[in-house]
């Protein structure tokens, strides 16, 4: 693995759980109330989960890149993917919020659980 993935892949980490916290924590209300910006409280989770599922692209994205970019790149479907996360926490007014997110965390871990068997398996 190189340095430029390991670093994309600590900007999918950093990412995530920034945007993890900041969803599901009210951090960013406390500080934003703190500041005097409560007025933009509301539509935070407009933008915070777009950017978790985001971050959660990039890391998909690193973990191909360090198990050795073998085979096609996942990168349109990782876009598809969370443009369609996206827009269903959109159309479900964000009610099942806490299951998609970590529907696609899990997914994810199930996707480095993938390559990394498949690279055992390409090295025996």
């Amino acid at each position: 693995m190189n340095a430029k993935d390991r670093k994309l892949l600590r900007l999918g980490y950093l990412g995530a759980t920034v945007a993890a916290l900041c969803c599901f924590t009210p951090l960013l209300v406390v500080i934003l109330g703190a500041a005097g910006l409560s007025v933009v409280v509301g539509g935070l989770d407009f933008l915070l989960f777009p950017a978790l599922f985001t971050s959660l692209g990039v890391i998909a994205q690193a973990l191909y890149l360090r198990s050795g970019g073998k085979g096609s790149s996942p990168r349109n479907t990782i876009f598809v993917i969370v443009i369609g996360l996206s827009a269903l926490l959109l159309a479900f007014e964000f009610r099942f919020a806490l299951a998609i997110s970590l529907a696609a965390a899990a997914t994810v871990g199930a996707y480095a659980a993938y390559l990394h068997l498949s690279r055992d398996q390409s090295t025996a």
